[in-house]
């Protein structure tokens, strides 16, 4: 005769124990979960443009970003104990990115004006410099509105520079937009415009080229804070306070530490803080 298959006795113990290693094993589970979230959320996606913009950020020949403002970058996310990634981004949709949530800070150049401040907000500035016209060497410019008239002016597109441009030397001069102010350079080099408006650092690197050997410092226009900006600072959302101030944490740091000069002593002769 065949006998039934006898069930297994389950003791109030052995229910107990597989009960707890249920538990166990779930709280794992959600920790691991919980740790990967927290992980994923503490990367700081660091905005820069795509293109290059010597010396503070271009890609060198494996592809890595490099530079000095890529340098301050990393120095300040150490001192802040951020995971920062370097996230290369069209310049014209930078702060339309940050805004939506596909990078979490723009550090590239960016200055702090009072027309990007209704968008977003900034850290402490960390470099100031002046905003300069750089011409044909045989070409008698000044840098302002009357000794602009009558020429052929290039500013990279969606900018400081272009929008003072507009504002100040339209009229008389006639404005050509570049989506990099590479492209402007290499427009100038070759004399299809007869001077750039940019940022002095900027063109000093152009300027010591083979290519900006044409050209020369024509001097730096007249400031205009509601246009030009207090100097260039870490761009973050409006509800990003926590960040901003890590940031500022970390600037301050590498400020007080000496590893702000000791970068820029790396690119720069002189000092490019500001007041």
């Amino acid at each position: 005769m065949q006998h039934e298959q006898e069930a297994p006795v389950v003791r109030p113990d052995d229910q107990q124990q597989e009960m707890t290693m249920k538990r166990l094993a779930l709280l794992a589970t959600t920790a691991f979960l919980a740790a990967a979230g927290m992980a994923q959320a503490d990367e700081v996606r660091i905005g820069i443009a795509a293109e290059p913009y010597p010396p503070f950020s271009s890609p060198d020949s494996e592809g890595n970003w490099v530079g000095w403002e890529i340098e301050i970058i990393d120095a300040i996310c150490d001192a802040s104990e951020l995971d920062c990634v370097i996230t290369p981004t069209a310049w014209d949709g930078i702060i339309p990115a940050l805004v939506s949530g596909r990078i979490d800070a723009i550090m590239n150049s960016m200055s702090i004006t009072e027309d990007r401040l209704q968008t977003i907000d900034f850290s402490d500035p960390y470099y100031n410099t002046p905003t300069v016209i750089v011409g044909q060497r045989d070409m008698d410019i000044e840098p302002t509105p009357e000794g602009m008239a009558g020429l052929v002016l290039g500013v990279q597109v969606s900018t400081i520079h272009q929008t003072y441009a507009q504002t100040y030397f339209e009229d008389e001069t006639q404005i050509r937009t570049y989506q990099t102010q590479d492209e402007a350079n290499q427009d100038l080099a070759a004399g299809r415009i007869d001077a750039t408006q940019a940022d002095s650092l900027a063109m000093d690197d152009f300027l010591n080229s083979d290519a900006g050997q044409c050209c020369e410092l024509k001097g730096a226009v007249e400031h205009d804070e509601s246009i030009l900006g207090a100097g260039v600072g870490a761009g973050v959302r409006k509800d990003d306070d926590e960040l901003r101030e890590a940031i500022n944490r970390g600037l301050a740091t590498i400020l007080e530490d000496g590893t702000y000069d000791e970068i820029t002593a790396r690119y720069f002769d002189t000092s490019i803080y500001g007041n």
